[in-house]
C-alpha cells in the first residue's frame, strides 16, 4: 500500500509539473542562483553537480567548484542565457491566485496571491505554481 502511495505521488508530481511544460520545452544552458541581496551567479550546466555540505551548496561543473552559503540563497532557476535572468517577480504575477507545493511535490493548498502565500507559510522552501508557470520560493 505504501508503494502505491509513493507511486501515485510520483505520477501526480510528473503530471502537475512536467506535462504542462512539455508544450514549450527549451534548452537551458545555465543554472542561476540569486542571493538575498539580489546578486546573481550563473553556472554552465555541462557536467553540473550540486552537493550539500553542512550549510553550503557545492556547485561543480567543467569550470571548477564554487561554494554557496545556503542561507544566503533566495532563488535558483535555469536560464537560456547567463545575462538575461528572469526574476521571480517577472515570472509570477503577485496579485493572481497561486498553488503551493512542498519541494517533494505535496500540495499545500491554494492562496489568493503570492503575497498571501508568503505571509501564511512557515519558513522553508516551496514550489509556487500559477497557470503554466512555476517558481521556487524561500520563506524566511
Amino acid at each position: 500500500m505504501k508503494k502505491m502511495k509513493i507511486l501515485g505521488l510520483a505520477l501526480m508530481t510528473c503530471f502537475v509539473f512536467a506535462i504542462p511544460q512539455l508544450s514549450h520545452a527549451a534548452t537551458y544552458n545555465y543554472l542561476v542562483f540569486t542571493n538575498t541581496s539580489g546578486t546573481t551567479t550563473a553556472f554552465v550546466v555541462s557536467n553540473l553537480t550540486l552537493t550539500v555540505s553542512g550549510s553550503n551548496l557545492q556547485v561543480t561543473n567543467d569550470e571548477g567548484t564554487v561554494s554557496l552559503v545556503l542561507t544566503d540563497l533566495a532563488a535558483m532557476q535555469f536560464s537560456t542565457s547567463a545575462d538575461s535572468i528572469t526574476a521571480i517577480e517577472n515570472v509570477l504575477d503577485g496579485d493572481q491566485p497561486v498553488q503551493v507545493f512542498s519541494v517533494s511535490g505535496v500540495s499545500l493548498g491554494s492562496f489568493g496571491s503570492l503575497v498571501e502565500a508568503a505571509q501564511q507559510l512557515s519558513a522553508g522552501a516551496y514550489v509556487i505554481k500559477q497557470g503554466r508557470n512555476a517558481q521556487t520560493m524561500v520563506v524566511r
